[in-house]
């Protein structure tokens, strides 16, 4: 029976091995992003990745992750001490209509949602090393399901991702009336201010700017093993009796969902809705939002989970106020640490060209590269190998190691910029960072490369319903479209900047003033309208 806030608050709940009614938790974070970089040890392991994501969570980060790795983080941002996972998502960008340059949209804050459905299943703990992903990097179609969330395999295709938009009202609508989704979003037919793809008006409700929602599947499938991202997860059924249960023989494990507040609200002065475009642009290139996913790696102490998941449901007030957590809860502002990839460029300030020097795609600028989205971007704007090492490479006469001119534009650093020589593979607590602001350079009017459509994806088992990407597969390619005149678009070359990391030596767990209350927002009520969690 689930329990009143105030005896939440009190004492432990008592819940039986198959669960008769869902539960949940919010876990919250200390701060921002624990770091930032073109890293993805799941997607990319051992290499750049081809865009820019923030990642939240344990310390011990790095290109790869293997096995129990981040239970050794010496910090994690997260509030609760033993969880050291990893959380990660694409970066979301400003693009400037008159001259195409980006601007990195801040992120306000990230909560994570600790669902335990109801279920015949025992709920058990991710195993330390599980990885997942949701979404579909590659695409820029819209969703076989439309505007809405699906999450149940037996009512249709699967649709993890969504955005939410608030608005103070909403005529004209976010999203056209009849959109099939090949020239803007999709709205949700339960939601005036969620859809399918970014939303075509400001979002300007007090407190509430952009929101990226990104639910993830709850069926571990142990023969597939912890590291097969493309095969070892799969979404529960809600077959037998309308409870949540996963095929025989996996493991059903929490289901995630990342909330993400961007703040979106800081460039509303810069551009004049049209109901026709919007500016914002994923770290990929993607400028229909369709290929939103996100990335997570447990690093979670079994136990401490395991004793979350039998007692905990605080719901909204956050999983920090569960009594009794094995470990206690981390109060440490200052978990960060360096990129992992060395020869990082600065992504502060005005940018002509994306990180990876990624095209812009999708509703207007043409389809998407086939093969892996490292074929949107310019063999410029890659890594080598040497950014993996421990030194970085030395400018050379005419600019940066691997780095070429494009219409004219000499791409030499300024004489004040300086190199980075860092390589963290499960980074330290303790980095200062001292980052130069981009250097202002006129973007070249010529075109992208013309882009072919986005890969399938791999199906999982039948009956359960559950795809995702697979970032290699190939499809096909059709011709892309040219970049209409009045569209801005990213230029094809980089702006090399350096930055300069500083190691210093930090005291742990300094007493910090209170954090300002969070304003609350009813979330829940959407979650229970659509069906995706019910209390029985």
């Amino acid at each position: 029976m689930r329990a009143s806030t105030a005896s939440i608050l009190a004492s432990l709940a008592t819940v039986a091995t198959a669960k008769d009614e869902g539960t949940f938790a919010v876990l919250r974070f200390n701060g921002k992003f624990l770091t930032e970089g073109q890293v993805d040890p799941i997607v990319s392991p051992g290499t750049a990745s081809t865009h820019l994501h923030g990642i939240m969570g344990g310390s011990n980060f790095g290109t790869t992750i293997q096995g129990d790795q981040l239970l050794d983080s010496e910090c994690t941002n997260a509030k609760i001490k033993n969880d050291k996972s990893n959380y990660w998502i694409p970066e979301v960008f400003f693009q400037d209509s008159n001259n195409g340059s980006f601007t990195k949209v801040p992120m306000m804050y990230m909560n994570v949602y600790y669902f335990f459905e109801a279920t015949d299943d025992k709920i058990e703990a991710f195993p330390p090393g599980l990885k997942i992903v949701s979404g579909d990097a590659m695409t820029r179609d819209p969703p076989a399901f439309g505007g809405g969330q699906n999450l149940d395999p037996d009512a249709g295709p699967i649709q993890p991702i969504q955005w939410i938009c608030p608005r103070k009202q909403y005529e004209p609508p976010s999203y056209p009336v009849g959109s099939d989704g090949s020239t803007a979003g999709i709205q949700d037919p339960n939601d005036k201010g969620a859809g399918a793809g970014f939303p075509l008006y400001p979002c300007d409700q007090l407190y509430s700017p952009l929101r990226q929602d990104i639910h993830f599947p709850s069926c571990y499938n142990p023969e597939a093993g912890l590291d097969d991202y493309k095969n070892n997860m799969a979404y529960p059924s809600s077959a037998s009796g309308g409870k949540k249960n996963c095929p025989d023989g996996w493991v059903h494990v929490p289901h995630i969902f990342f909330e993400v507040y961007w703040e979106t609200t800081q460039f509303d002065t810069l551009w004049e809705p049209d109901g026709q475009t919007q500016p914002f642009v994923l770290s990929n290139g993607d400028a229909t939002g369709f290929s939103s996913h996100g990335d997570f790696v447990s690093g979670w102490d079994k136990d401490t989970l395991q004793t979350i998941i039998d007692t905990c449901d605080a719901g909204t007030l956050g999983m920090d106020t569960c009594p009794q957590i094995p470990g206690g809860l981390s109060e440490d502002m200052d978990c960060t640490i360096p990129s992992p990839i060395v020869n990082t460029l600065s992504i502060a300030g005005v940018l002509q060209a994306l990180p990876g020097n990624n095209h812009v795609t999708g509703w207007g600028y043409g389809g998407m590269a086939s093969g892996t989205d490292s074929d949107n971007t310019d063999s410029s704007g890659g890594y080598n190998a040497s950014d993996l090492g421990s030194s970085a490479t030395e400018p050379s006469a005419t600019g940066y190691a691997g780095t070429s001119t494009a219409d004219g534009v000499d791409p030499t650093p300024s004489s004040s910029a300086t190199k980075t020589s860092i390589n963290v593979v499960g980074g330290e607590k303790a980095a200062a960072t001292s980052v130069p602001s981009a250097a202002s350079v006129s973007a070249p009017t010529t075109s992208p490369k013309p882009t072919p459509t986005p890969t399938t994806l791999i199906s999982k088992p039948s009956g359960y319903g559950y795809s995702i990407a697979d970032g290699a597969a190939s499809q096909p390619s059709s011709p892309g479209e040219s970049v209409p005149s009045d569209r801005g678009h990213g230029a094809d070359y980089t702006v090399w900047d350096y930055i300069t990391v500083t190691r210093t030596t930090t005291e742990w767990s300094v007493p910090t003033d209170a954090a300002a209350k969070r304003h609350v927002h009813d979330h829940m009520a959407r979650h229970r309208r659509s069906g995706r969690f019910e209390r029985r």
